[in-house]
């Protein structure tokens, strides 16, 4: 068995450690959103990645999320937002990065 070179494995840590850094970002979800169940959906997607935060209608017709959590979660989660529920047509995911700061406090609808 050949020896692991060590720059391979801090690159493997890293990587590791990458995925389970902690992030934050927020979503604005443009398309048929409102009415159709939409943050009901994302309300329970989030909790199944275990992430916090919220999400909202907006006046203009869109749907706000804002989560925080393990960067794989995150991923996952913005995954389901581009799917949407049956009913819904999303036609564009707006995503920023935003200092993660949110804390525990659960995932709620606003």
């Amino acid at each position: 068995m050949c020896p692991i070179p060590e720059d391979v494995k801090h690159a493997t840590r890293a990587v590791r450690y990458n995925h389970l850094m902690r992030i934050a970002r927020r979503f604005v979800v443009s398309g048929r959103v409102q009415g159709v169940g939409f943050r009901y959906f994302a309300q329970d997607a989030a909790r199944r990645e275990g992430l916090h935060g919220y999400v909202s209608n907006q006046d203009d017709g869109r749907v706000e999320a804002v989560v925080e959590g393990e960067a794989e979660s995150v991923e996952r989660f913005e995954r389901r937002l581009r799917q949407g529920p049956s009913r819904a047509r999303v036609e564009q995911v707006m995503v920023d990065d935003i200092e993660p700061g949110q804390g525990n406090t659960g995932f709620s609808i606003r």
